[in-house]
């Protein structure tokens, strides 16, 4: 199956089952699940996640209690903007912050974060992104606008991030696919797949190396920033 029938497939599943929690529906997002504290709370006991003074984690429900947890461990959070649509297209959450509650909500990323662009960054030990899908080999498919893996290549044109960095996604047991899913030369694989049951550790192997600026149009390219600086002449 293509990326859209999976996805497709994912949704209506996790909201047939009940266990999609809001927001709702489901589809176009990537899903909020039940469980998904104690994904967080899985992650937060890895070695990986004890070893990483400065995480980068998607702004989506499901990862709330990611974000949360980072600020509570003493962790820098970095969240990106929607759709990079900023020239200091990140948002840094220092572990300083009274408010740890409100701070990781989506309108408190904006309140409480200090905008930074990559160049005011410190190097990512960690990234945690939201997926639709995942298998077991760390093939990741989010919910279909590139954003995730646009971020990756962007901090890695940077130096912010390389091979060692160790990317995460936390998800529901439904929202893992037995087999192969397909999958492109820029999308970021994944070293953990969390779940509220289980770990499991995959063998990813090389990152992408930087922006595939073949597999992005002109136009999309004029509407952040950011990427319009870094486009080679």
């Amino acid at each position: 199956m293509d990326k859209d029938r999976i996805r497709e497939r994912v949704w209506d599943d996790l909201e047939e089952s009940g266990e999609a929690r809001f927001p709702f529906p489901p589809h176009g997002r990537i899903p909020n699940f039940a469980g998904a504290d104690d994904a967080a709370a899985r992650l937060r006991a890895t070695d990986e996640w004890a070893a990483a003074d400065v995480v980068k984690a998607n702004p989506d429900a499901p990862q709330l209690p990611v974000r949360r947890a980072a600020l509570r461990d003493g962790k820098t959070c970095y969240v990106a903007v929607p759709r990079l649509r900023d020239e200091r297209a990140f948002r840094r959450l220092d572990p300083a912050i009274d408010d740890y509650d409100d701070a990781t909500t989506v309108g408190g990323i904006e309140e409480y974060g200090t905008p930074v662009g990559p160049a005011g960054m410190s190097s990512v030990d960690l990234i945690v992104s939201g997926s639709v899908a995942v298998n077991g080999a760390g093939v990741r498919i989010g919910k279909g606008e590139g954003y995730s893996d646009l971020e990756f290549a962007v901090l890695r044109a940077f130096d912010l991030v390389d091979d060692g960095t160790t990317t995460v996604t936390t998800v529901h047991d439904r929202q893992v696919i037995e087999g192969d899913l397909p999958t492109a030369a820029h999308d970021v694989p994944m070293d953990l797949v969390v779940t509220p049951s289980r770990t499991v550790r995959t063998d990813t192997g090389a990152k992408p190396t930087g922006v595939d600026w073949d597999a992005l149009p002109s136009e999309r390219v004029a509407e952040m920033p950011l990427l319009e600086r870094l486009r080679p002449e």
